[in-house]
């Protein structure tokens, strides 16, 4: 067995979800995803597909009805992106490794900013890279970048930067700036940027086209870019196993091969879905948007006015990042939590080292009055304390 896999950590998040899940008591705000189910018309998609017999192997890259229906969708979004520059892929994740597959070697450099979901920095890993981090750093309980810092770290030597954002899990987001300084960065040191914005949409902030903003924006179609999506967050098919990565057109053929290596395809019947869900995303992806708002603005207040939190407002995603002071371990924390107060959240040192003390909440409730639940539960616990 490769020692790379064998040193590789166990998710800190389902360790936490492992010791209440079975249990009726506990309220759940560990995984990120929403507990409402995928709307009636994109299920009935699947549905008729499976039913006229779709169940054989696509093409690689996805099929073109559903490549077409990504890049128009992405256009609408950003800059003009043409089918040849998109891949279907089976999930976000998988999304991710397929770029990292095609970018890293062993012994590359890859700069990844943090804290982030702890699979980013364990792809480079498996590929067997050597990693950097740079942190962003808290302040009022918001989380912010010295992109100076970043640019410094990012060399010649550096192979890829992982960037996400909106942040899983502290909601930071870059400005257009931002992407503007990193882009030419990369571009005079030969670095690719390899970009997580499958939250781009769960965006709070008032913007011509209700989207962070994206590398896409600024970036040529032949920048060394490759962008990943998912429809698990904006079109609340997080069971469905689909994404997708954007890229440029040289990019894609080989992608294709190594889809071939991976997974050969995505099923057809997710695909058919997934093309309603795109052509009718004005049906869903407001809607989702508007109600995790409503929940953001729900819980932050309430965690807010707890003695000892820090926490800012963020600005997209779907999770409340917060410190307890006075508790160091978040991994104990979240365990204590879930078994004395019922209170299911995810420790902020599965994310990063750096994110030591701190806990993620995802908001992305159905019930309102769960979020109030769980505030009562930290409250009892803390009092009872």
């Amino acid at each position: 067995m490769r020692q790379a896999i064998l040193d590789l950590e166990e998710s800190k998040i389902r360790e936490v979800a492992n010791a209440g899940i079975g249990r009726d008591d506990v309220l759940a705000f560990w995984f990120g995803e929403s507990d409402e189910v995928t709307p009636d018309f994109i299920r009935q998609a699947a549905i008729d597909s499976l039913q006229k017999g779709e169940t054989f192997y696509a093409h690689n890259l996805g099929l073109p009805e559903l490549r077409d229906a990504v890049a128009a969708y992405t256009s609408r979004l950003h800059k003009p992106v043409t089918r040849d520059r998109i891949a279907i892929t089976s999930g976000g994740v998988n999304a991710l490794m397929l770029a990292i597959e095609m970018l890293v070697d062993a012994g590359d450099e890859v700069v990844a900013v943090t804290p982030v979901w702890p699979n980013l920095v364990a792809q480079p890993r498996i590929m067997g890279a050597n990693l950097k981090r740079v942190s962003l750093r808290p302040q009022a309980g918001a989380w912010s970048l010295d992109v100076q810092e970043l640019l410094d770290t990012i060399t010649p030597a550096t192979r890829v930067l992982v960037v996400n954002a909106p942040n899983n899990p502290t909601g930071w987001t870059l400005t257009r700036a931002e992407q503007q300084a990193i882009l030419d960065h990369c571009r005079r040191t030969g670095t690719w940027i390899l970009a997580d914005e499958v939250y781009e949409r769960l965006y709070f902030e008032d913007t011509a086209n209700a989207c962070a903003p994206s590398f896409l924006d600024v970036a040529g179609p032949d920048d060394r870019l490759v962008v990943a999506h998912s429809f698990s967050k904006s079109f609340l098919m997080t069971g469905w196993r689909l994404g997708w990565l954007a890229m440029p057109a040289a990019m894609t053929h080989p992608m294709g091969k190594l889809i071939e290596f991976n997974t050969s395809c995505a099923s057809v019947f997710t695909q058919r879905a997934a093309v309603v869900a795109v052509e009718r995303t004005a049906d869903v992806t407001p809607r989702v948007v508007a109600h995790l708002k409503a929940c953001r603005d729900r819980l932050v207040p309430q965690l807010q006015a707890i003695p000892g939190v820090q926490l800012a407002v963020p600005k997209g995603g779907m999770y409340a990042f917060f410190q307890l002071e006075g508790f160091g371990d978040s991994l104990d924390l979240a365990k204590r939590l879930v078994t004395e107060a019922g209170l299911g959240i995810a420790p902020g040192n599965a994310f990063a080292a750096e994110a030591q003390g701190w806990l993620r909440w995802c908001f992305a409730s159905k019930d309102l009055g769960r979020l109030d639940e769980g505030v009562r539960r930290l409250q009892g616990w803390l009092a009872r304390r």
